[in-house]
């Protein structure tokens, strides 16, 4: 090969590997998820709400214990880095970030719907009176509320945004998620204290196989929701099953052993 050749081949191979390397950082740079941001906060107070609320629940899709809703009134400024939908974080980083959350809003509380009272109202109206439960129990009362989901469940008089994944990109709701988490992962493991074969600190009241097996053995614990439609898979324990007039199906999940 002659100088002239080598000098153009060792060209093209330093441009070919510069393109590639700018390639790499576009598609690295691309998978980059942008975490929560104050921008729907900005909004709500740009049109005149002083007080914004970010609210989310957990518990909704558990087979015992009750559903949790927190609610979270966020800070100005920057928010604890790696805030962002419970659901994508570990137990151990939840645990880890829930101080620092506590710290950096202005204010949270949390309210609950026992399993008897998601069994008599349902779940719809249950969620609606834990919300409420929440956003009473803060300092202030909000003039607006963010809301995670499509499904507005709180109502007047509360002037509600429904924010589909809010957890992903509000802080305000993600605050209110991780929060609610930890707080209702906290209750159920002190509730498994007496029910150890059901692992409730483990599985936080969601049929997990260790879950599942307690129950058929074992039967129903004070905490199960008696009128889900699992029972009608538990033939032993079928009889227990409390029936209502009008009987919800969402966060209802059956039992298929």
């Amino acid at each position: 090969m002659s100088s002239a050749q080598h000098a153009k081949a060792t060209k093209s191979a330093k441009t070919a590997k510069t393109a590639k390397s700018a390639k790499t950082a576009k598609s690295a740079k691309s998978k980059v998820v942008a975490g929560p941001t104050d921008a729907i906060e900005c909004e709500l107070r740009a049109a005149g709400a002083v007080v914004v609320a970010g609210v989310d629940e957990v518990g909704r899709g558990a087979w015992a214990g009750p559903v949790v809703v927190g609610a979270a009134v966020s800070a100005v400024g920057k928010p604890p880095a790696g805030l962002t939908d419970s659901k994508l974080l570990t137990a151990k980083r939840r645990e880890e970030l829930a101080p620092a959350i506590a710290a950096w809003t202005i204010a949270h509380a949390f309210g609950a719907a026992s399993p008897e009272e998601i069994d008599t109202l349902g779940m719809t109206a249950a969620l609606r009176l834990a919300a409420v439960r929440a956003l009473e129990a803060l300092p202030v009362r909000p003039d607006a509320v963010v809301l995670d989901g499509s499904h507005d469940f709180i109502g007047d008089p509360w002037r509600v945004r429904t924010v589909v994944k809010g957890d992903q990109v509000c802080v305000g709701v993600a605050a209110a998620s991780v929060l609610a988490k930890v707080h209702r992962d906290r209750l159920m493991a002190e509730l498994g204290v007496g029910h150890p074969r059901f692992a409730f600190a483990d599985n936080a009241g969601y049929p997990s196989p260790v879950h599942q097996a307690a129950l058929e053995e074992l039967g129903p614990t004070p905490y199960h929701r008696m009128s889900w439609a699992y029972w009608d898979n538990l033939p032993q324990w079928r009889h227990l099953k409390r029936v209502r007039s009008v009987l919800e199906d969402a966060g209802q999940t059956a039992l298929d052993f």
